[in-house]
């Protein structure tokens, strides 16, 4: 049995295992165990090394957070392919590319990232998703609460989470799919919580200087927020509105871009205009995420997202403009 198979069986078996002692929460209970996990993540200092996996595809990451009267603090560094390197005040932040010499300045838009993968916003989730309470396991040296989130339709991935006891930190997190196999994975291999942890931590490693580094200025410039005239008829059940904009990209291209989300999952829709152009339609998949393109007059919409192939085709049928 190859390394990867072991370690793919392994991961199904504790799977089976913690559902089978799993624990059913009522909502009030639910929400207070997923509203520590998601308090964690903003105000605990934190530094460790964690994997993400999706299908072949392995990326190791070192990770940063502190917390003082500023606000949050972040850098996240790769450790393996090209180096980046992404530094975060608040929402303010900074790319760094060192093999290209880029440095790029941005507003954070509506994207989580590990461990801060539980929204602030919890009052849809224990409506579309049964919450339990599983047993306890070791993750990275710690100890940590199991917590599923199984949900109540077919519109939407499962999910289980590890939460560190003594503050709620997400140590491992598991997106599972209709057949509760795992698509992609986050888990902490090393960790340091509250002691240690500085403000000088999270400073850039690279001085950009200028002209040596390009520096590129993203969000504001190329962004703006507006109601685009798009909508989407037949969303399913949970998900709401968080984004609708247009993105200016090189050459002067529009595209629209909404996010759609149900708390845990979030499904991006862009809409590009391309006269006379022919368009690849059907559906596809990289990792965790389904993607759906389709024509829609002389426009390409393409919706994606970490749902099931049925979410994204029921999305893109039902995208339309309504003129205002």
């Amino acid at each position: 049995m190859s390394s990867r198979l072991a370690i793919a069986t392994l991961a199904l078996a504790g799977l089976g295992a913690s559902h089978a002692v799993a624990e059913p929460l009522t909502q009030g209970d639910a929400l207070q165990i997923l509203e520590r996990i998601a308090t964690a993540a903003r105000t605990q200092n934190y530094e460790g090394t964690f994997v993400y996996q999706h299908g072949e595809r392995v990326e190791t990451s070192r990770i940063v957070h502190f917390v003082d009267t500023d606000g949050e603090h972040e850098k996240l560094e790769t450790l393996d392919g090209p180096r980046r390197e992404i530094i975060r005040n608040n929402d303010e932040v900074l790319c760094f590319y060192p093999d290209a010499k880029i440095v790029r300045s941005q507003q954070r838009i509506a994207k989580r990232s590990f461990p801060a993968l539980v929204p602030e916003q919890l009052s849809s989730i224990a409506q579309y998703y049964s919450v339990r309470k599983g047993r306890t396991e070791r993750v990275a040296g710690f100890e940590a609460q199991v917590v599923i989130l199984q949900p109540n339709d077919a519109m939407r991935y499962g999910h289980k989470l590890w939460a560190e006891t003594n503050t709620g930190l997400l140590l491992k997190a598991r997106t599972l799919n209709e057949a509760r196999q795992v698509v992609e994975q986050f888990a902490f291999t090393q960790l340091n919580i509250g002691s240690g942890v500085t403000r000088e931590m999270v400073n850039p490693s690279y001085k950009a200087n200028i002209p040596e580094w390009r520096l590129d200025r993203f969000a504001q410039s190329m962004l703006s927020e507006v109601e685009t005239g798009w909508t989407v008829r037949d969303f399913p059940p949970g998900f709401r509105k968080i984004m609708d904009m247009r993105r200016t990209k090189q050459g002067g291209r529009v595209v629209t871009h909404m996010v759609y989300s149900d708390g845990m999952a979030a499904v991006s829709i862009f809409i590009e205009s391309m006269p006379g152009r022919s368009v690849n339609e059907g559906l596809s998949r990289q990792g965790a995420i389904n993607i759906y393109r389709r024509a829609v007059g002389d426009n390409l919409v393409t919706v994606l997202g970490e749902t099931p192939a049925v979410t994204v085709m029921q999305i893109g049928n039902s995208v339309v403009f309504e003129k205002r």
